[in-house]
């Protein structure tokens, strides 16, 4: 893994959407309820970076590949950090080196560095804590702490919400009929109607160095994030969710994105109902003018953009009203087909699951 070739070179930034209907798309623990996390101020849902890298590290367990942050053992126990540090690295056995040489022990190191690498994908793209007992013969031999080099902002929807009380007051009738007894079941369900969430990201090609994030990995992104939200979403309060948009924009210069591109992303007033009245995604259309106007603009400085949307999401460019292919012909014309790829989520993910002739 120390001499991984394809280490990512270009910087990219990310649009990702995904909607909830009747779900709590992130509870909030201390709100004593778990109930959604919204906005004060404005009543737009919040869901946080951390619940997203959650799904994602989930899917890429499923999936097979090597995850450093996992909530339980196969037996159902909850991991020590230790106990997922050894995990990573049973391939590496410190007997067979000589730890007090110095050629050997800077084997060891690079052994160590590589292979925790190697075994964790997800700490190649969001980095981690070790936090591990100093004692712990592994540890000495990793950094404090790994700065992943995808990152992503907390998601807000672009839309007030409203929680859907229907759902606590049906279990209060339930748990009256079969216990006789006012409330007193399952009255921690709390949800919103609807939620239309996105989310912001950035790939850096310079902390990509720092965890050999591979050309690989990001590519594996342009079907994760999507498969993640369809396969990962499956509990009673999460259920209801689904992808609507992934936009992945590479850049051909150094140190250069754009910045805020969900920002650029509005719903169409003209073609949607009201906050209020908002229930599934075929209430809304998604303006994507600003988006593709501001990558025009900056068109010699973007080598591609991957794109993805729902057969049932309607958009509009210019004044033009219609599904994804509207939002196709306008990056084509303003970048030039060939800066422009569709994503075929399902034929592309076989090619990023992990086989024995790559990575974890």
């Amino acid at each position: 893994m120390s001499d991984t070739p394809d280490t990512v070179t270009n910087r990219s930034e990310i649009v990702f959407l995904y909607d909830a209907v009747d779900a709590n798309p992130n509870g909030n623990p201390l709100s004593g309820a778990n109930r959604p996390r919204i906005d004060p101020q404005t009543q737009q849902a919040i869901v946080t970076d951390v619940r997203l890298k959650r799904y994602l590290r989930d899917q890429l367990d499923d999936d097979g590949h090597g995850v450093y942050i996992r909530n339980v053992h196969e037996d159902g126990d909850q991991y020590t950090r230790g106990e997922l540090l050894e995990d990573r690295l049973k391939a590496v056995e410190p007997d067979n080196y000589d730890l007090d040489d110095d050629e050997e022990a800077d084997e060891f190191r690079d052994d160590v560095f590589g292979e925790f690498l190697n075994e964790s994908v997800d700490v190649r793209y969001f980095g981690a804590t070790m936090s591990v007992d100093t004692d712990e013969v592994y540890a000495k031999h990793l950094p404090d702490h790994f700065t992943g080099p995808v990152q992503f902002s907390p998601g807000k929807s672009m839309h007030a919400v409203n929680e859907n009380e229907e759902y606590d007051s049906l279990t209060s009738v339930i748990a009256t009929q079969e216990n006789k007894q006012q409330g007193g079941f399952d009255l921690d369900d709390h949800r919103i109607q609807y939620g239309l969430i996105r989310f912001h990201g950035l790939v850096d090609e310079h902390g990509a160095a720092d965890t050999k994030l591979t050309e690989t990995d990001v590519e594996r992104l342009d079907t994760l994030c999507w498969r993640a939200i369809k396969n990962q979403t499956i509990s009673r309060s999460k259920v209801g969710q689904e992808p609507r948009l992934y936009c992945r924009v590479e850049y051909a210069d150094e140190s250069f994105h754009l910045g805020g591109l969900d920002r650029d992303l509005e719903l169409d007033d003209e073609h949607s109902k009201p906050d209020e009245e908002l229930r599934t995604v075929r209430d809304l259309t998604l303006d994507v003018t600003g988006l593709v106007d501001r990558l025009d603009g900056a068109s010699d400085r973007i080598d591609q953009v991957r794109v993805v949307a729902s057969d049932v999401l309607q958009l509009t460019y210019d004044g033009e009203l219609g599904g994804p292919a509207v939002l196709h012909d306008a990056l084509e014309d303003a970048l030039g087909a060939d800066a422009v790829e569709k994503i075929d989520v399902y034929e592309e993910q076989t090619a990023t699951l992990p086989n024995d002739e790559t990575t974890a």
